[in-house]
C-alpha cells in the first residue's frame, strides 16, 4: 500500500518536476549541490564524497558549492530519496539494495552468491547491461551517474553463524530490500528492516540479534564489533552504491559545469573503487583485534549457505529478468 501511494504521488508530481527549472542562482552566486549520505567520513563512500567536493570546487571555483551531510545528519536514505526526487538535495549514493522499489532490475545486485568477488561486480557494472541500470529510474526523476564500490557482505550475530541452521530464529537486520529479506527467511531467521543509523542501538538493545550482511568498513566505523560477538566472512553478496542525482537538476545544469562534474565523478569513482579494498582490509583487522571473532567458512560450509539461498535466486528470476541474471553470472568468467 505504501509503495503504491509513493508511486501515485510521483505520478502526480513528476510532470511538474520535469518542467520546473531548477532555481540556479545568478552568475555571481554558486550552484549549491547538497550531498547527503548515511555513513562515516572514513568509509569508501565518505571519502568519495569529500573528494568530489574538493575536485568540483577546485575546478569550478565559485560557480559551485558542494555541501556534504554524512552519517544521516540531514536525511537517512529512505527520506533522502524522496528529497532527491523533489530537488531538496542533489546527490546521494545509496546502497543499490535501497533502489529495488524504483527499479526491479536493480535487485540483481541483492541476489545471494551471484558474484564471486568485486572484480566480477566491476565487470558487470561496466557492461552495457550494468550501464543501462543507471538510467532505469529516470521516469521517476532519478539518474544514476556512477557505481561506487564498498565490498562484499559479511554476517554478524551474537552466536557463530557457520552453517545456515545456526541462523534459525535470529532477528537479523536487513536493508529495505525484499530480496535481502527473502534471504534471511530462507535460513529460517526473521528479517528486520532498519535504517543504517539505527543498527548499533538495535543490536545493543536486542531489537535485532545481528545483521544479514554488510562490509567490514561499515561495521568497524559504526563500532558494531562492540555489540556483536561474531562476524562470519560469508562474502554472500555485494554492497555497492549508485551515485544518483535529481534528473531534472542534472539535465538543466550549464553544459560546461555538467561536463566538468562528469569528469570529476569519473575520477572520484576510480579512486573510491581502488580504495574500497584497502579500507575494508584495514577494517577487518580492526574487528579481528577487538573482542569480536571473525569466522571464515570452509568450502563445504559455504556450499551449504549457497544451497540454502538458491531458492531466492529462482524466486526472483522472472521479476529481475533471467537474461540480466545470466549476464551478471557471466561476469564471474572473464
Amino acid at each position: 500500500m505504501l509503495k503504491n501511494t509513493v508511486f501515485l504521488l510521483l505520478a502526480l508530481t513528476l510532470p511538474w518536476l520535469a518542467q520546473a527549472q531548477p532555481q540556479f542562482a545568478s552568475d555571481s552566486s554558486p550552484i549549491v549541490i547538497k550531498f547527503s549520505h548515511v555513513v562515516a567520513n572514513d568509509t569508501p563512500k565518505g571519502q568519495g564524497a569529500k573528494l568530489f567536493k574538493h575536485l568540483a570546487e577546485q575546478r569550478l571555483g565559485d560557480r559551485v558549492r558542494v555541501e556534504i551531510y554524512p552519517s544521516s545528519s540531514l536525511y537517512n536514505d529512505g527520506i533522502g530519496l524522496n528529497a532527491l526526487i523533489t530537488g531538496d538535495i542533489q546527490l546521494m549514493a545509496p546502497s543499490v539494495a535501497k533502489l529495488g522499489e524504483y527499479s526491479e532490475a536493480i535487485q540483481v545486485f541483492d541476489l545471494p552468491f551471484l558474484f564471486d568477488d568485486m572484480n566480477a561486480v566491476t565487470r558487470f557494472q561496466q557492461s552495457s547491461a550494468g550501464q543501462d541500470l543507471l538510467v532505469s529510474m529516470t521516469n521517476l526523476n532519478i539518474l544514476g551517474l556512477a557505481y561506487w564500490h564498498n565490498g562484499m557482505r559479511q554476517m554478524s550475530a551474537n552466536r557463530p553463524l557457520v552453517t545456515p541452521g545456526m541462523a534459525r530464529g535470529l532477528k537479523l537486520r536487513v536493508e529495505p530490500s525484499d530480496v535481502l529479506s527473502s534471504e534471511v527467511t530462507a535460513v529460517h531467521a526473521l528479517p528486520r528492516k532498519m535504517s543504517f543509523s539505527e543498527v548499533y542501538q538495535g543490536m545493543q538493545t536486542g531489537v535485532v540479534d545481528g545483521q544479514s550482511g554488510n562490509t567490514y568498513s561499515n561495521m568497524a566505523t559504526q563500532n558494531w564489533q562492540d555489540v556483536q560477538r561474531y562476524v562470519t566472512e560469508t562474502n554472500s553478496g555485494v554492497v555497492s552504491y549508485m551515485l544518483i542525482t535529481n534528473a531534472a537538476f542534472w539535465r538543466r545544469l550549464p553544459a560546461d559545469i555538467r561536463t566538468t562534474l562528469e569528469d570529476v565523478i569519473d575520477e572520484v569513482s576510480k579512486q573510491v573503487n581502488a580504495d574500497a579494498r584497502r579500507l575494508n582490509e584495514k577494517a577487518r583487522q580492526t574487528i579481528a583485534d577487538s573482542d569480536a571473532e571473525v569466522l571464515t567458512l570452509t568450502p563445504e560450509q559455504r556450499a551449504a549457505w549457497q544451497a540454502a539461498e538458491a531458492p531466492v535466486l529462482r524466486a526472483y528470476r522472472d521479476q529481475i529478468g533471467a537474461d540480466l541474471i545470466h549476464t551478471a553470472q557471466q561476469a564471474n568468467h572473464p
